[in-house]
């Protein structure tokens, strides 16, 4: 493999010498769309995707001031927590920041609440007083279902509890005009920020949808900008490809990709292990296109080299005196059979902001090598048009297509194509299909807890160890957000394992027809049906009413793979 590790190296030598005549980061910096296309209609649409360039310099100016008046105010008069309402972007960067940071003292707790379960619904609902409680209305197109469900049900709340006044305790994230800009004015809230409208929502980490939240647990947003400010300068314009840090990793994701390594194995320091999560998103969405895409792999643990295939680049992000020491061993092994190893070193955790930029670069320059516009998401809308048409039809019906198992056991159903007269021979059967090249998703529409993280990253490592394929988890419908358009523009690599449970407890959603248990449902379907539509290798198990025995079952039937 050490041949194949030199003529990788050449590889990307000459793809940063490609950028360099190309003059990729003189135009990059001057917004040319020419990057990625030659089409007028596609390049307009490029153009207004490209604020994430300037939005540190925008921020540093004049939204600083904004943030930080609202988060001394809410402060001051006694409010304890709050809550992010968002999906995707406007939730992956909050969330790793309350993960990462937590709350300074005397600031407020943050939640991120980016489940349609109503286990998550509920979960947050009973961990805030809503009466002491800021509600965070993300949205950059300000018509994002789930935010307009979790906003209604928690308005509701708000107004239940007493509160004359409800808009005091809501703010809005969004682009100027949109329907909750139209909405937030009109009920009186707070604040809205109305964010640069030339941002697309997973490059949106450094404006107001990261920075506004970032402020109310006390975090220096001020010093976060300013470590942002300094990775933008060293990707500069000027700035000779080799020594560009945005474009050394955009070269080295293509050319690795290219090489048939396109499974992006993320590793990161336990005290920044979260900032996969906001990877995910943008490496997934904005690279899987076109039978074309990079595999975000995150929260994986490094495994011995015999758990891999020739598939991986390996992506280090280190922190000085780390505990990561076992797996920073075994990735001096990966690197040493020839497996590809990029090592990031990051001064402290408040370096994220630098961190964001950094990949923010590398992925457009990886689109610009690969041929993929980075800035879309063509195939995102499909689930979502699936699930408004199983919603219309449960309104003039009254309840969602009914489906037959395949195969059916006393705690598990199966659904979908598969062979076998038991539930753990027909998942044998389903997993014999993934071959060389192949990644196995688990979709988990269920609620985002440690033990159900648990018994699902030992599922993934079961199949890892059987399969030599990558492994990806992710929760619906945060991950239609998210990976959700690789799984279906990407290549038809992705064996996907969708898992379902029954809704028990549901909640309902004020002024709508159906409830969170009927939304999530849908969803699901709406995703299956998606993913059919491709050709995708795709199987339902259903683990029925309790779904803490139900992954144990499932765990067990996969235990013999």
């Amino acid at each position: 493999m050490a041949a194949d590790a030199d003529k990788c190296g050449d590889a990307i030598a000459s793809a940063l010498a490609g950028l360099t005549r190309a003059e990729v980061g003189r135009r990059l910096w001057q917004r040319d769309p020419g990057l990625w296309t030659d089409k007028p209609e596609v390049q307009a649409a490029i153009r207004n995707r490209l604020g994430w360039l300037n939005v540190v310099a925008d921020m540093r100016r004049s939204g600083i001031a904004e943030i930080s008046a609202v988060a001394s105010a809410v402060r001051a008069e006694g409010y304890t927590d709050a809550v992010v309402l968002g999906m995707g972007g406007s939730s992956l960067c909050p969330d790793v920041c309350r993960a990462t940071f937590g709350a300074a003292p005397g600031w407020l707790r943050l939640h991120v609440l980016d489940s349609t379960h109503p286990h998550a619904v509920r979960a947050v609902h009973d961990a805030v007083d809503v009466k002491r409680t800021l509600f965070i209305v993300s949205s950059k197109s300000g018509t994002t279902g789930e935010s307009n469900a979790f906003f209604h049900y928690f308005w509701d709340q708000v107004a239940q509890a007493g509160i004359a006044a409800p808009g005091a305790h809501f703010i809005a994230i969004t682009d100027p005009g949109t329907p909750l800009d139209e909405e937030a004015t009109a009920r009186g809230f707070r604040h809205v920020f109305r964010n640069p409208a030339d941002i697309g929502g997973r490059y949106s980490a450094l404006s107001f949808f990261g920075l506004a939240p970032m402020a109310l647990i006390g975090m220096d947003v001020a010093d976060f900008l300013s470590r942002a400010a300094a990775m933008a300068q060293r990707c500069g314009s000027e700035v000779a490809a080799g020594d560009n840090p945005g474009l050394v990793l955009g070269a080295q994701l293509a050319t690795h990709a290219r090489q048939g390594r396109d499974k992006l194995t993320l590793v990161c320091a336990p005290e920044i292990a979260t900032l996969g999560w906001w990877l995910e998103q943008l490496v997934a969405e904005s690279l899987g296109k076109q039978g074309i895409g990079v595999v975000p792999v995150e929260g994986e643990r490094v495994g011995e080299p015999e758990a891999y295939g020739s598939d991986r680049v390996f992506v280090h992000l280190a922190l000085p005196g780390s505990s990561e020491g076992e797996e920073t061993e075994r990735l001096r092994s990966l690197a040493a059979l020839g497996h590809p190893v990029v090592r990031l070193q990051v001064a402290d955790r408040r370096d994220l902001g630098q961190e964001f930029f950094r990949w923010e670069v590398a992925t457009a320059i990886a689109g610009h090598l690969l041929g993929v516009n980075p800035f879309d998401e063509p195939n995102v809308q499909e689930s979502k048009d699936n699930t408004t048409a199983l919603l219309q039809t449960y309104q003039e019906v009254g309840t969602l297509p009914a489906e037959s198992p395949a195969v059916e056991e006393e705690i598990l159903s199966l659904y979908g194509e598969c062979q076998g007269q038991t539930v753990a021979e027909a998942l044998r059967s389903f997993l014999n299909q993934v071959g060389t090249g192949d990644y196995v998703v688990l979709m988990a529409y269920l609620p985002q807890e440690s033990a159900t993280q648990g018994r699902l990253t030992a599922i993934r490592h079961a199949v890892r160890a059987a399969t030599q394929a990558a492994t990806t988890v992710g929760y619906g419908p945060r991950f239609l957000h998210s990976t959700g358009q690789l799984h279906k523009g990407g290549p038809n690599t992705a064996v996907c394992l969708q898992i379902t449970a029954d809704v028990g407890g549901d909640v309902s959603i004020p002024g709508s027809p159906y409830s969170f248990g009927t939304f999530i449902q849908a969803q699901a379907i709406g995703d299956v049906r998606s993913l059919q539509g491709h050709g995708r290798r795709v199987l339902r198990v259903h683990l029925g009413a309790d779904y803490a025995q139900g992954l144990a079952a499932l765990e067990q039937a996969l235990a013999d793979l």
